[in-house]
């Protein structure tokens, strides 16, 4: 408000000297008002040009929002890509496009045929959008000012974490608190959350990635569950075949004694029959013989009484011939069970390997016997021939034959030998130095040391075995990837020792590791025991390993 100056009177003033002083008062009064109005007009002027200006970056806002939309969800851009016509979409939206065989899509704004297999992300369109959403975040609904000072929210407080101005921190409730420009704090956070962002992006990929894994070992494991279906399937109709053959092996057995007896019963009978119809006239004779008078009964009956006498005698010789019968066949209907699973070990079971040792693969300190069925370690080295097949050392040996499929068993007889092992070599395996004993390097290998049995994995594993053992079967299934222990020491039983679970191509070779004598400590050699007939012709049953496949 323009200040009232009080003007005091001066009596001895003229009256012209007084209105001259009013005039001048009165301009005064003028000028401020004047210069108040023209403020007033000043200060509406820049709240209409500010509240335009703020209407029209809505509006040119809005606009850009428009223009930042994409053409499938009408949203604006989530990490946006473009195809190779130039038009970008959303990646969700680029998913849920259908493609065709040769993986091309159709742009939905330009109808032209794309790859979209891999559409390069839009980066600049990306930033623009980040932009525009900081510049919404920036001019949103916070105070731009401190509601008790009226000062810009420049700073942050980070014990009570709330937007201050310079008078909160300073002299207001926020004094002595930790105090943060508000730009650091913003691009603290944007860091953070660019983190978070970055992580939950790679947690989404891994997720997505264990979600594909999953719906594939879910196809693989029903492929692989059919394939073993059908195996099951065939394996039993095989069995159910050679069944069926046997039964109506004892079905005929059985019908052949059958019909055989029975025809010898009605053979039987119909004799028996005819000695009844003479007997019956006999007695018919008789009969009439006893009605006769007496000198005829005399005379008749001295002549046919011999005749009844032959018959006599004859029914009392076929009542000895014609003895109850039993019946009877070849097999005990007790043994069936048997006989028929003996002959089905025949069929579905491998028969023990006729194998003997290969001596251009024996190391020059071990010496082979009786047809290359024993070895053992001598006391000398022997000069031999430095061939590429022979083990230069270690005191190993291989067999004759080695294997690249099928199913094959063989026995190795260790008696008391206090040392040795035994398995199966990939047949590329280096000879010519210290043989690496683990799966890994191509050796399956158990042994006997310091009265431990062990299999040469990594780490090595302590076998149950709970007695000595003195012959061993070894089972090796080629296609079904396993390779066996038995304990065959029990001319009549196997029993189950451990089992490999083999990852290998090519051939593989029995493999007999003597170990060095030890001065005579463990100089007992190794045996192939050769198959008997017998062996040969009824294969042995060798039993389901209950222990997991390494």
């Amino acid at each position: 408000m323009p200040r009232i100056y009080k003007r005091k009177i001066n009596w001895g003033s003229t009256p012209l000297e007084e209105m001259e002083r009013a005039a001048s008062d009165v301009k005064v009064l003028l000028v401020v008002l004047v210069l108040f109005l023209v403020v007033l007009l000043l200060v509406v002027l820049v709240l209409v040009v500010k509240v335009l200006g703020i209407s029209v970056d809505m509006e040119r806002r809005q606009s850009l929002e428009d223009q930042l939309r994409c053409p499938v969800c009408l949203d604006v851009f989530t990490e946006p890509l473009m195809l190779q016509c130039g038009h970008s979409y959303c990646r969700c939206c680029v998913r849920s496009m259908t493609m065709d065989l040769l993986g091309q899509l159709q742009c939905p704004v330009c109808r032209c045929s794309v790859d979209g297999d891999s559409p390069p992300p839009n980066v600049s369109l990306a930033r623009i959008i980040e932009a525009l959403q900081e510049v919404n975040v920036s001019g949103g609904a916070q105070p731009e000012s401190c509601p008790q000072h009226h000062n810009p929210l420049s700073l942050y407080c980070e014990d009570e974490r709330s937007v201050i101005c310079g008078l909160c921190g300073s002299i207001g409730a926020h004094r002595g608190h930790k105090i943060t420009p508000v730009s650091s704090v913003y691009s603290r956070m944007k860091e953070d959350i660019s983190c978070l962002m970055t992580e939950f992006q790679h947690q989404k990929r891994k997720l997505e990635d264990q979600i594909c894994k999953m719906a594939y070992n879910k196809s693989r494991i029903t492929n692989e569950s059919d394939v073993l279906k059908w195996v099951v399937r065939k394996e039993f109709g095989e069995l159910r075949r050679c069944l069926e053959v046997e039964e109506a092996g004892f079905m005929q057995q059985v019908e052949t004694s059958a019909a055989i007896l029975i025809s010898s019963l009605q053979n039987q009978t119909d004799q028996l029959n005819l000695n009844l119809n003479r007997l019956q006239e006999a007695q018919n004779t008789l009969q009439d013989l006893s009605n006769e008078g007496h000198l005829d009964f005399i005379m008749k009956y001295g002549s046919i009484a011999p005749r009844f006498r032959e018959i006599q005698e004859l029914q009392q010789k076929e009542e000895r011939i014609f003895s109850s019968l039993n019946f009877k066949t070849d097999f005990n209907h007790n043994d069936i069970k048997l006989t028929v699973w003996k002959r089905l070990q025949r069929k579905v079971l491998p028969v023990p390997e006729l194998l003997r040792l290969d001596p251009q693969t024996a190391h020059p300190m071990l010496e082979l016997h009786h047809g290359d069925t024993v070895v053992g370690c001598g006391a000398l080295l022997r000069r031999l021939p430095d061939n590429p097949e022979r083990f230069s050392y270690s005191y190993c040996v291989l067999a004759n034959r080695g294997f690249t499929s099928g199913k094959h068993y063989w026995e190795v007889e260790v008696a008391n030998k206090p040392k040795w092992r035994l398995g199966l070599i990939k047949g590329t395996t280096n000879r010519k130095a210290k043989l690496g004993k683990s799966p890994e390097s191509g050796v399956w290998l158990i042994g006997l040391k310091d009265g431990v049995y062990e299999a040469f994995t990594l780490p090595r594993v302590v076998l149950p075995v709970t007695s000595p053992l003195r012959r061993l079967g070894l089972f090796l299934d080629y296609e079904g990837r396993a390779l066996t222990f038995y304990n065959s020491t029990s001319p009549d039983e196997l029993s189950f020792i451990y089992s490999f679970r083999l990852e290998v191509q090519g051939k593989v070779y029995p493999l007999l590791d003597v170990c060095w004598h030890d001065r005579g400590h463990n100089k007992q050699p190794l045996v192939l025991p050769q198959p008997h007939r017998e062996h040969l012709q009824h294969p042995l049953v060798l039993p389901q390993p209950k222990k997991q496949v390494m």
